[in-house]
């Protein structure tokens, strides 16, 4: 299951967001997406997670948290258009 994260702060790493993730289960990747002009955080990023119902109740239980100073805005990714 793919899955956006947006309103991140922009110091939080892949590292931070695969963390913060992992309690909710297996994580494959966590992502940041960076400007590719400037080198910084654009303030989301994605997490695949291997399992459909891990993912589940990672969106649900992190839709809200607090991380690093603000609230996340998480759901499923749409693909892209």
């Amino acid at each position: 299951m793919n899955i956006y994260v947006g309103n991140l702060s922009y110091s939080v790493t892949d590292g931070d967001l695969q963390e913060a993730f992992a309690s909710h289960g297996a994580v494959d990747r966590a992502k940041v997406i960076l400007d590719r002009e400037t080198g910084r955080s654009r303030g989301f990023g994605f997490v695949e997670m291997t399992n459909d119902d891990e993912g589940n109740t990672a969106i649900e239980a992190m839709n809200g948290f607090e991380l690093d100073g603000r609230a996340l805005n998480v759901n499923e990714a749409r693909p892209r258009t």
